[in-house]
C-alpha cells in the first residue's frame, strides 16, 4: 500500500503521467501560482494592501500549504523514478535539481518570516519579494517554457559566443568614447565604468539621451557604434529564433558545422 501510494503520488505530480486528475492538479497549481504573482504585485499598492490584507494573508497561507505538500510529495515519491534510486541519496539528488530549489525558495520566505524573531523588517520584506520566484514554477507545467529551456541548452555555445562578442564591443566602444569625450564632459564621462551605461544604451539602440557625445569625433564614434550595435546586439535574438524553429520542426543542427543531424 505504501509503495502504491508513493507511485500514484509520483504519477499525479508528473504532468505527463497524471492522467485526467493530474491534468486538473497541474492547472490548479498553475492558477494558484498566477494568483500569487498578481497578489505580490498588488501588495505593493498601499491602498490595496490595506483594503485586502485579510484576503492576501489567507491566499498566502493556502498557497504555502499547497506548495509545501507538493514539494514534500515530489521529494517523497521521486525514488519511483529510476534516475533517483535510493531513499536518501536519490531524494537528495532530486532535491538539488534547479526546479526543486525554486520550489523550496518559493515557500521558504513564509517559514523564515514566522521564525524570524528579531530580524530586520527590511530583510523580511525582501524575503517576501522572493515569492516572485513562484512564477518560475510554471516552467514545470508549461511546454512552451520547457521548450525555451531546451533552446537555451541547445544554443548555449552560440549564445556564449554572441554575448562574448557583445561584451567585447561594449568595453571597446565605452573605452574609446571615454578618451574622446572625457576632456569635454568630465562629469558625464567620468570613467570607463560610468561610460558603460552610454555604451549599453547606444549598442542596444535604446537612446535614453541622458548621456551623449558633443564633440565631432564623439558623434562619429557614437554613430558607428549604434550602427554596429543594430546587428551585433540583435544576434542573440536571431540565435534564439533559429533554435525555436528547430525545436518546433524537430530538426537539429551541429553547433560546429551547421549541418542537419539525424534523429
Amino acid at each position: 500500500m505504501y509503495q502504491t501510494l508513493r507511485r500514484k503520488t509520483y504519477e499525479l505530480l508528473a504532468p505527463e503521467l497524471g492522467g485526467d486528475l493530474g491534468y486538473y492538479v497541474d492547472w490548479g497549481i498553475m492558477l494558484l501560482i498566477v494568483m500569487n504573482i498578481i497578489a505580490v504585485m498588488l501588495q505593493t499598492v498601499d491602498t490595496l494592501s490595506i483594503r485586502f490584507a485579510t484576503f492576501f494573508r489567507w491566499l498566502e497561507l493556502v498557497s504555502v500549504i499547497v506548495f509545501t505538500v507538493e514539494y514534500i510529495g515530489r521529494v517523497w515519491a521521486c525514488i519511483d523514478d529510476p534516475q533517483y534510486q535510493g531513499p536518501i541519496t536519490g531524494r537528495l539528488r532530486f532535491a538539488a535539481k534547479p526546479l526543486l530549489i525554486i520550489d523550496l525558495l518559493a515557500i521558504a520566505p513564509f517559514y523564515l518570516a514566522r521564525l524570524g524573531f528579531g530580524l530586520d523588517l527590511r530583510f523580511l520584506r525582501a524575503l517576501r519579494l522572493v515569492r516572485i520566484l513562484r512564477l518560475l514554477k510554471l516552467a514545470r507545467y508549461s511546454e512552451s517554457m520547457q521548450a525555451f529551456g531546451h533552446v537555451l541548452r541547445n544554443k548555449r555555445e552560440d549564445l556564449i559566443l554572441a554575448f562574448s562578442a557583445n561584451g567585447l564591443l561594449l568595453i571597446l566602444a565605452s573605452s574609446m568614447m571615454y578618451y574622446v569625450e572625457n576632456p569635454a564632459q568630465p562629469e558625464a564621462f567620468s570613467s570607463i565604468p560610468a561610460t558603460l551605461w552610454w555604451g549599453v544604451a547606444t549598442l542596444a539602440t535604446v537612446g535614453y539621451g541622458d548621456v551623449y557625445p558633443i564633440t565631432p569625433l564623439g558623434k562619429l564614434l557614437g554613430a558607428l557604434v549604434a550602427i554596429i550595435g543594430i546587428g551585433l546586439f540583435g544576434l542573440p535574438a536571431s540565435i534564439l529564433a533559429s533554435g525555436f524553429i528547430e525545436e518546433a520542426t524537430g530538426t537539429r543542427t551541429c553547433p560546429h558545422c551547421g549541418e542537419q543531424l539525424d534523429e
